[in-house]
């Protein structure tokens, strides 16, 4: 066998990726509660609104929903810091939230600060932004189209 392979130590690989999965697995449930509750609270309101003309409700439903799950994201890396922070890999708050919000957005402007060992638990809070922000994309598309809805019910006289 391989002597440089031999050395490598698996390990510290599967105990990063267990804590990675859990933490994912954290992150997907939180996220599917939250926007969950928005978006069906988001529904039932609108559906309401639009049935009594109160078009300007749906227009502020959808704004309000939006600001909802812009804090479920931000909560999301503030969970990730304080994960972080408990498994004792960066012990300053305020570089464990820039750290988890750098690899949440994927926009990685902040260097991997990890300790050997545990660097591909960047990857798994990339994940759970993409998956996060992806799920956030499809529920509000569907929002949007009820916002459109109400536009051009409440405007009808220009469009014809």
């Amino acid at each position: 066998m391989n002597p440089a392979l031999e050395q490598f130590q698996f390990a510290p690989l599967f105990i990063d990726i267990a804590w990675g999965l859990l933490g994912l697995t954290i992150i997907l449930i939180f996220h599917g509660s939250g926007i969950n509750h928005v978006i069906m609270k988001f529904e039932s309101r609108t559906k309401q609104n639009l049935e009594l003309r109160h078009y300007n409700w749906v227009f502020t439903h959808f704004y309000v929903s939006f600001m909802l799950i812009a804090l479920i994201h931000i909560s999301e890396i503030l969970i990730w810091a304080v994960y972080i922070i408990q498994l004792g890999l960066i012990n300053d708050p305020v570089k464990a939230i820039i750290f988890s919000g750098s690899c949440y957005t994927t926009v990685g402007f902040v260097e991997d600060i990890l300790p050997p060992g545990w660097r591909s638990l960047a990857f798994f809070i990339s994940f759970t932004g993409l998956f996060s922000i992806a799920w956030t994309t499809s529920v509000m598309i569907g929002m949007t189209n009820t916002y459109k809805d109400a536009w051009r019910q409440k405007y009808v006289k220009f469009f014809h």
